[in-house]
């Protein structure tokens, strides 16, 4: 076993172990120790403690000092240098014009070296960018391609549930998360329902997966066949963190319910003794009288008329198809005894005058409406000189007509 402290040096992140030495501490309290980086500072997360030597990684630094106030001054300056140079970094990569997103920028305790985070989709070749950044911090520069999960770690936001994301808030590290976990969950595997804001699936899922598992091994699964306090049925739905199963029931009178019992109600048998159940309730059902059918409602009277006239439709139909073809003077074979002769149109002997057709210009009998010339229109003579209306002889007179 190992006397270790834990140190985190951003917030939610990950707890590195340090040698606590002779120094006395209290959580929250800011340190200084050595890393592979150089000086940092942190915070302390974990109170000494003894843990296994397998968790430790060899070898464990001790604990230089705990902050003063001159660090935490220092600590205050290097936040605005990193806010500053992030903005000089965006204005680089847009000259540069590189195909990658700068996420965070970190200066050390000591300030001997300045890191940018960023994302891209892959490899980009940042050489000048980085001797121009050199240049610009006269210092060492280090650049550190992240993915987007470590993207939504730093930046942190808003997640489905309206809280601020897991990974900001408290997670330490990421754990590993399977399409797996939403299936045994019984959720929707809508991406856009179970990803987060990296785009990857929610660390959420991974939280209730173990209670999950636990349970459906214990419930039976939807399908099983089982004995119910009402009659044998079978399982239509489980549900998992009430622990209470719905299931489809076969009653007495051999009619089926859906009913919820709970697990302790149930007992889980084969298909042959639930079919076996049931063949017996079929013995011990009453017969049912069937009830006899409903007669068919009157017709309507334009039904009857509408029927009668398809019939009489159907019967001259009938009677065109077997009448012969009829000679000229002779008589339809298919009249009946006491059934009129049809009437056949009155032929006009030739020879005779057609009826004389009233003039167009006359009036009729029984009309009111004056006779008019035929070669007036509108009280203008037809065709006329210049369509004028006509006007009589100056030396024509009534006693002199011409």
């Amino acid at each position: 076993m190992a006397l270790v402290i834990g140190v985190r040096f951003k917030r939610m992140g990950k707890v590195y172990y340090f040698d606590p030495g002779e120094l006395a501490f209290t959580e929250g309290d800011g340190v200084i120790v050595e890393t592979v980086r150089g000086i940092e500072y942190g915070d302390v997360a974990m109170l000494p403690r003894e843990v296994p030597e397998t968790e430790v990684v060899a070898p464990l630094k001790p604990v230089i000092r705990v902050a003063t106030e001159a660090d935490k001054r220092q600590v205050q300056e290097n936040e605005q240098k990193e806010r500053e140079a992030l903005v000089i970094g965006a204005e680089r990569i847009a000259e540069h014009k590189l195909d990658m997103k700068l996420v965070d920028v970190e200066y050390t305790f000591d300030g001997k070296k300045v890191v940018f985070y960023f994302t891209a989709d892959g490899r980009v070749d940042f050489r000048d960018l980085v001797r121009d950044l050199a240049a610009r911090f006269r210092t060492r520069i280090e650049l550190r391609q992240i993915g987007v999960r470590d993207e939504a770690k730093m930046l942190g936001g808003l997640g489905p549930c309206g809280r601020i994301v897991c990974c900001k808030s408290f997670m330490n590290d990421f754990i590993p998360v399977s399409i797996r976990m939403a299936k045994d969950q019984s959720i929707s595997l809508n991406p856009t329902k179970i990803s987060g804001l990296c785009g990857r699936l929610m660390c959420c899922l991974q939280f209730e997966h173990e209670t999950y598992v636990k349970a459906r091994k214990e419930l039976p699964k939807a399908g099983a066949d089982v004995i119910t306090p009402d009659g044998p049925g079978e399982v239509a739905e489980v549900q998992i963190l009430r622990e209470r199963l719905k299931v489809r029931v076969t009653l007495p009178d051999m009619t089926c319910d859906l009913r919820e019992y709970a697990l302790s109600e149930l007992q889980i048998v084969s298909k042959e003794e639930r079919e076996a159940a049931v063949k017996e309730l079929a013995d011990k059902a009453p017969v049912v009288t069937p009830r006899p059918p409903r007669p068919a409602p009157e017709p309507r009277p334009w039904q009857k008329a509408k029927a009668q006239q398809a019939e009489r439709v159907r019967q001259e139909a009938t009677i065109r198809e077997a009448q012969p073809e009829e000679t000229e003077g002779a008589e339809p074979a298919s009249l009946q005894e006491g059934q009129d002769k049809p009437r056949r149109p009155r032929r006009r002997p030739e020879g005779a005058r057609q009826p004389a057709k009233e003039d167009a210009g006359e009036k009729k009998a029984g009309s009111d409406r004056p006779r008019r010339n035929r070669h007036f229109q509108g009280g203008r003579r037809k065709g006329g000189p210049g369509n004028k209306p006509h006007e009589p002889s100056a030396n024509k007179t009534p006693d002199n007509p011409s």
